[in-house]
């Protein structure tokens, strides 16, 4: 079995992996706090990569696009617990609690990674065992342990605040600066429709307006130009490139590759 997932409740889970790799294309609906036990992560944004290992801690912002993609390390499986921390939860805790430097909104394409610190460490240790009792634990029990991980979180990054006490929802954005800053994830045209708040018909519609061409037509060229400039200029290997720049699988990537340029990525590598 390649995955296991076991659950204290839907917002908490442990998660583990054995395979060779698992990518994915993700947009979070909730904020996620991930503590990593074993493997590694990739976690690819429009503008920054981050890469993460056992013991480290990190928080995923919601609505924010990224490619996640998970390795098993050092002989040991992919393994990590996640925390959902929903907007209800969130406005309830903020609530009773009073938000601070609130109005120092983070930049929600942020990936936040926490120091190793103690109290949040243990407080995530401290779900390993709860995993095995399933419906034996008593309800409450996951809601405590969630409003601990936020107050430890509040305690250890003051501006967080700016982060978790805001609720304000994507609405229709500007498509070529997103498009520009997220061609290489590879979605389908209602995905790229939704996340820039419009129908597939207005999205097609406002395309066609901006780049005088097809969606289709233009993500390839792109997607192709990146990675031609990671063979070329960062002396890449087209087996590590692929799968980053939004091509499904190498075959794939390869002819398309060699039909756009008159080359395949093979030979582009042998230059230099």
């Amino acid at each position: 079995m390649e995955f296991e997932t076991k659950y204290i409740t839907p917002d908490i889970k442990l998660s583990e992996f054995t395979g060779k790799s698992f990518r994915v294309e993700v947009m979070f609906e909730h904020h996620m706090l991930v503590w990593f036990i074993s493997g590694e992560t990739k976690i690819i944004q429009a503008d920054a990569t981050y890469t993460f290992n056992a013991g480290d801690t990190f928080l995923i912002p919601r609505n924010q696009l990224a490619t996640v993609i998970n390795y098993p390390k050092d002989g040991m499986p992919h393994k990590a617990v996640a925390m959902h921390l929903t907007k209800e939860r969130l406005e309830d805790f903020y609530t009773r609690h009073k938000a601070v430097n609130s109005s120092r909104v983070q930049p929600l394409q942020k990936v936040y990674r926490f120091t190793k610190h103690p109290l949040l460490e243990s407080c995530l240790a401290s779900l390993i065992p709860y995993f095995d009792l399933g419906d034996k634990l008593p309800p409450d029990i996951a809601s405590i342990k969630i409003e601990e991980a936020i107050s430890i979180l509040r305690s250890i990054d003051k501006d967080v605040d700016g982060l978790l006490a805001n609720f304000e929802e994507p609405g229709k954005i500007n498509l070529t600066d997103f498009m520009e800053r997220h061609y290489m994830f590879n979605m389908t045209l209602d995905r790229f429709g939704y996340l820039t708040g419009r129908s597939v018909a207005t999205f097609r519609r406002d395309f066609k307006k901006a780049y005088n061409t097809t969606p289709q037509k233009w993500l390839t060229e792109k997607r192709l130009e990146l990675a031609h400039y990671q063979i070329a200029e960062q002396q890449r290997k087209p087996i590590d490139v692929y799968v980053e720049v939004g091509f499904e699988n190498l075959s794939h990537f390869s002819y398309a590759f060699k039909s756009h340029f008159g080359y395949s990525p093979n030979a582009l590598l042998e230059k230099r």
